[in-house]
């Protein structure tokens, strides 16, 4: 088939269609302005029927919120008191630990002067107790037995067990048989209780 030439077709009119278009994209615009429009031009010319609107649910009154504030305030006071009662008792407590401490500080001062004084007090009773054990071993066997005799069992025997085998033994032989026999259950009873090993 043979095409005719650009020159050579018939020329048609074109702003025929274009005019329909463009007449149609108007209309559909005014359409829509109008759709639109009209229920916002009529809400914004209704007069209102309640000049005094309530408030939506959710926000409150200041009624409601005066009561909030006072909670609140309430509250705070009340976290204030628990502070202030804390810090009271915290403060306490602080002046008890320092007075324990002292008071601990003061105890064991006391203890180590009371070891100390034991101490003495025995190295003293027993400078004693030797010099005592001293003169009744360098006594007559007659008069140290005469004196033991008047003793308590166990204070005499505490004597005889810290002299020498052979003074004893001589005091032994001049006292009674009862108290003899006395003292010598109490020296041999001494050490029953302790352990073998």
């Amino acid at each position: 088939m043979i095409r005719p030439s650009p020159k050579a077709r018939p020329k048609r009119p074109r702003s025929g269609v274009l005019t329909v278009i463009s007449l149609l994209m108007i209309g559909s615009a005014i359409i829509r302005v109008g759709l639109e429009a009209g229920p916002a031009l009529a809400r914004g010319t209704e007069p209102e029927q309640n000049p005094e609107k309530t408030p939506p649910e959710n926000i409150a009154t200041p009624a409601d919120l005066q009561v909030l504030l006072t909670a609140l305030l309430r509250r705070e006071d009340e976290l204030n008191r628990r502070e202030a009662a804390i810090l009271d008792m915290e403060k306490a407590q602080e002046i008890a630990k320092r007075a324990i401490d002292e008071r601990l500080d003061a105890l064991l001062s006391a203890e180590k002067t009371l070891r100390e004084t034991l101490a003495l007090a025995d190295k003293a009773a027993e400078t004693d107790l030797t010099r005592l054990t001293d003169v009744y071993q360098n006594m007559k066997p007659k008069d140290a037995a005469a004196l033991f005799e008047t003793m308590d069992p166990v204070f005499a025997a505490g004597f005889l067990s810290r002299m020498p085998p052979d003074a004893a033994a001589g005091v032994m032989a001049g006292l009674s048989p009862e108290a003899a026999y006395t003292i010598s259950v109490v020296m041999a009873g001494r050490n029953a209780s302790a352990p073998v090993e």
